[in-house]
C-alpha cells in the first residue's frame, strides 16, 4: 500500500522537473560552459590587445620607411643626383605629388587632426576654417588666435614637423574710399597682404619657425562669394591656410624650386 502512494509521488515529482520547453542541465555541464566562457572571454582581450600591437608596429614600420626614403633623397641630391642604392629606392624627381609615405603620413594626420583637410596624393592641405575679417580691417577677430594655437600644435607634431605654411589674404570688391585706412591701404592688395602678414605674426608669436611661413595676397582677385549682398562680400573678407610637404613646389620659394635659382 505503501509502496503504491510512493510511486505516484516520485512520477509527479519527476513531471515537476521535466516540464515541456524546459530543459535539465547538469551543474557540472554547467560549471563547464561558464569555464570555457570565460576562457574565451580572455582569449578575446588577447587578440585584441594583439591587434592594437600589431596596428602601432605598422606605423612604426611606415615611419621607419619614411625616414629612410628621406635619407636616400638626401643622400642623392648630395651625391650629385647619384645613389649607390638599388634604381627602385632612388629619390623621384620634384612634383606636386607626394610619395607613397609622405601620403600615408598625411593621411594619419587627417585623421588626428580633422580640421586639417589634407589630400595625401598632392601632398597639400587646407585649413577647414577660413580666418575672416571686419571691412577695411587687417585685425584678427575674437577666436581666431585659438584657431592658429591648434594649427601650431599640428605643424609641430611630429607628423607635422616638416610641413610648411601658406598664408593667402582676400578682400571684397570694396575700394578703400575713406581716409585715414586708405593712407595706410591704398588698395585691396595691400590690405589683404596686410591681413595675411597679421595672421603670421601671431603664429609667430605662438611658436612657428617664420623659415616655414610664406604669405600672399590677392586683394579682391579670387573671391568665394559674389560681392552682391553684405553676407558674401564678409565671405570673401578671408585670410586661407594652406600646409604643404617640403616637395610642393612654390614659386619665390628657394628650397622648393632650386632649378629656377
Amino acid at each position: 500500500m505503501l509502496s503504491a502512494v510512493v510511486r505516484p509521488a516520485c512520477l509527479l515529482a519527476a513531471a515537476l522537473v521535466v516540464l515541456p520547453g524546459c530543459l535539465f542541465v547538469p551543474r557540472s555541464q554547467l560549471t563547464a560552459l561558464e569555464a570555457k566562457n570565460r576562457a574565451l572571454a580572455e582569449e578575446n582581450t588577447a587578440l585584441a590587445a594583439q591587434y592594437e600591437n600589431l596596428k602601432i608596429h605598422s606605423r612604426n614600420i611606415q615611419d621607419q620607411l619614411a625616414r629612410r626614403e628621406d635619407e636616400v633623397t638626401l643622400f642623392s641630391q648630395r651625391a650629385g643626383g647619384r645613389s649607390p642604392v638599388d634604381a627602385s629606392l632612388a629619390p623621384k624627381p620634384r612634383s606636386a605629388a607626394a610619395s607613397p609615405a609622405t601620403a600615408r603620413r598625411l593621411a594619419r594626420l587627417s585623421e588626428q587632426f580633422p580640421s586639417l583637410r589634407l589630400e595625401g596624393a598632392a601632398g597639400v592641405g587646407k585649413l577647414d576654417t577660413d580666418l575672416l575679417f571686419d571691412e577695411g580691417r587687417a585685425d584678427l577677430k575674437p577666436g581666431a588666435e585659438e584657431v592658429l594655437r591648434d594649427l601650431v600644435g599640428v605643424l609641430q607634431s611630429p607628423e607635422g614637423s616638416d610641413l610648411r605654411l601658406l598664408v593667402v589674404g582676400h578682400t571684397d570688391d570694396q575700394p578703400i574710399a575713406r581716409r585715414p585706412l586708405r593712407d595706410k591701404y591704398p588698395d585691396n592688395f595691400h590690405l589683404s597682404t596686410a591681413r595675411a602678414l597679421a595672421v603670421s605674426e601671431v603664429l609667430r608669436r605662438l611658436g612657428l619657425d617664420p623659415d616655414r611661413v610664406g604669405i600672399a595676397g590677392f586683394g579682391a582677385h579670387q573671391p568665394v562669394a559674389s560681392n552682391r549682398t553684405d553676407d558674401d562680400r564678409a565671405k570673401n573678407r578671408r585670410v586661407e591656410l594652406f600646409v604643404m610637404v617640403p616637395d610642393v613646389p612654390v614659386i619665390g620659394w628657394v628650397e622648393s624650386t632650386p632649378s629656377l635659382y
